[in-house]
C-alpha cells in the first residue's frame, strides 16, 4: 500500500493545475474507460464468476450495460452540467446577475462494496471523476479476483495523481479512513457506514453513504399474483438476494397469501429448475462467513421452500420462509441473501405496526392494481426508493436519483444526481455598477421604514 499522506499529497497537486476540470481531459479517459470495461468484459466476467459464480447474464445487467449507459449518459450532457447555472437575481441587490457555480470537492475516497463488485466500485468512480475531482478507490477485498482486474483496467488509464486503486482489506481501510479527504463515498452494510461516518466526523468531511436496510414489499388481494410472484423472485434472487435493494420480506394480503407462494415455488422453478445447485443461472454465496451467517437465520424457521446447502461451494438454495416472528433471527435486520419470508396481513394498521418496527429502507414495494392503495403507502413511509408492481427496477434509471434516508443511507448518485454529490454549489453574485442604491448603507436614521417597505415589494 503506497503512503496515503504521501498519495494525497501528490493528488493535491495534481488537482491544483487544474487538469482534473479540463471538459475534454475527462472525457478522453472516460471514453478509455468505457472502450476498456468492452475489450474486457470476458476477463471481468470471469473474476465475477471466480467471485460467487455469477452468470454472465446477470453480470452484463447489473454491471456492464448499467456503467456504459453511466459513462455514455456523462458524455453527452457533462459540457451543459459544468456550465454556470444563471437564476433569478434577487430585487434586494438590483442591479445584478446571479449564477451557481459547480466545482470538485477534490480529494475523493470511494470505499466499494463485494456484492456487485465491478459496478459500485466503477459507478461513484466515474461521478467522480466527470465532476472533476480526483479519486482513491478502494475495491472490496472480499470479492477480491474482481478488485485485481478494477486495478489492471484504470491503473492502465489514470495515473495515481489522479486515480489509484489501493488493495487490502480492513486494515487498509482504517489506514486510509485517518487521512483527511475532501469527500468520502461508501456503499456497504449500515454498521461499517457508521464508522465511516465517524472516522469523516473528525475532519467534518462531508460523506455519501450508500447502505440497506429490510425493504418491504407489500402484496394486495388486487395484484397479478402470478406476475407478481416472476417480478419477486427475480428481484429477490437475482445475485442470490446479495442486493441492498432486493426485497427483504414480503407483506401478503392474507386472501391472497396462499396463492402467491404457489406461484413463488412454480417461479422458482422455472428460473432455476428442480436443483438450482446445478443450474448456470445461480450465483454461490460470497463467502463461508456470510453463508453461515444465512444458514443460522434458518434455524427454526418454518421452510416452505429450499433451505438446503452446501458449504463446499457456498451454496445456499432460493428459500422462502412462513410468517417468521419480528424477534425471529432472520426478521432482526437486512437478510443479504436468497432468503424470503413471506408474511401476512389484514388492514393497513397491520402494515403499519411490522413496516414502522423497523428503519427507514433503501427500498420499497407495492404490488396492487389499486392506485389509491399505491400512493397511500408511498406517501406515508420514508425509504430512499422504490417501485410500484416490480422491484429494484428504479436502480436502472439514472435520471432518478439513487440513495438511501436515515440508516439506509445518505445522499444520492446516477446521472445528474451523481456529478452533482462530487460538486460543491458556489452561488455567486455579479453587482452592476451602474447604479448603487444608498437605502443599505449607515447612517441609518429615517431609513428604517423605508426598508420595511422594501422587503414587502421583494415578497
Amino acid at each position: 500500500m503506497k503512503d496515503p499522506k504521501q498519495l494525497i499529497k501528490s493528488q493535491k497537486s495534481f488537482f491544483e493545475t487544474g487538469k482534473t476540470r479540463d471538459i475534454s481531459f475527462i472525457k478522453a479517459k472516460l471514453k478509455r474507460l468505457k472502450k476498456s470495461i468492452i475489450t474486457n468484459e470476458d476477463a471481468i466476467h470471469q473474476a465475477l464468476y471466480k467471485d460467487f459464480k455469477k452468470p454472465k447474464f446477470e453480470a452484463y445487467i447489473s454491471e456492464f450495460g448499467i456503467l456504459i449507459s453511466e459513462i455514455d449518459i456523462v458524455l453527452n450532457n457533462l459540457s451543459k452540467w459544468s456550465k454556470p447555472k444563471k437564476v433569478r437575481a434577487s430585487k434586494l441587490n438590483f442591479p445584478s446577475k446571479d449564477y451557481i457555480y459547480s466545482e470538485p470537492h477534490g480529494t475523493v475516497l470511494v470505499i466499494a462494496p463485494w456484492n456487485y463488485p465491478f459496478q459500485l466500485a466503477i459507478s461513484p468512480v466515474i461521478s467522480a471523476i466527470a465532476a472533476g475531482n480526483t479519486v482513491v478507490l478502494k475495491p472490496s477485498e472480499v470479492s477480491s479476483h474482481t478488485a485485481v482486474i478494477i486495478k489492471i483496467i484504470l491503473s492502465d488509464i489514470f495515473d495515481d495523481a489522479h486515480l489509484c486503486v489501493e488493495l487490502g482489506g480492513v486494515s487498509e481501510t482504517t489506514t486510509l479512513l485517518k487521512e483527511r479527504w475532501d469527500y468520502i463515498f461508501f456503499t456497504g452494510s449500515v454498521a461499517v457506514g457508521k464508522i465511516i461516518a465517524k472516522a469523516a466526523a473528525v475532519h467534518l468531511t462531508p460523506v455519501t453513504l450508500e447502505l440497506g436496510g429490510k425493504n418491504p414489499c407489500i402484496v394486495d388481494e388486487s395484484a397479478d399474483i402470478k406476475l407478481t410472484a416472476k417480478r419477486l423472485v427475480w428481484g429477490k434472487f437475482l445475485n442470490a438476494g446479495q442486493t441492498c435493494i432486493a426485497p427483504d420480506y414480503i407483506l401478503a394480503n392474507n386472501r391472497i397469501k396462499a396463492d402467491l407462494v404457489q406461484h413463488l415455488k412454480t417461479e422458482i422453478f422455472k428460473a432455476y429448475g428442480e436443483n438450482p445447485e446445478i443450474s448456470p443461472n445461480y450465483p454461490r454465496i460470497v463467502n463461508a462467513k456470510n453463508l453461515q451467517r444465512l444458514t443460522a437465520m434458518l434455524e427454526d424457521a418454518e421452510i416452505l421452500v429450499g433451505g438446503n446447502s452446501n458449504s463446499s461451494d457456498n451454496y445456499l438454495a432460493p428459500t422462502l420462509v412462513n410468517n417468521p416472528k419480528l424477534d425471529s433471527k432472520v426478521m432482526e435486520g437486512e437478510i443479504f441473501g436468497p432468503i424470503l419470508p413471506v408474511l401476512d396481513y389484514q388492514t393497513e394498521k397491520d402494515i403499519e405496526s411490522i413496516v414502522k418496527s423497523y428503519e427507514k429502507p433503501l427500498g420499497f414495494y407495492v404490488f396492487s392494481e389499486n392506485k389509491a392503495f399505491c400512493n397511500s403507502l408511498i406517501q406515508k413511509y420514508s425509504f430512499g426508493g422504490g417501485a410500484v408492481n416490480d422491484t429494484m427496477i428504479h436502480f436502472g434509471n439514472p435520471r432518478l436519483p439513487f440513495g438511501g434516508v436515515g440508516e439506509s443511507g445518505i445522499g444520492a448518485y446516477h446521472g445528474h444526481f451523481g456529478y452533482e454529490t462530487f460538486t460543491h454549489k458556489k452561488g455567486i453574485t455579479i453587482k452592476a455598477n451602474w447604479l448603487d442604491i444608498p437605502l443599505r448603507y449607515a447612517p441609518y436614521k429615517n431609513k428604517l421604514k423605508l426598508l420595511k417597505k422594501a422587503f414587502k415589494w421583494l415578497r
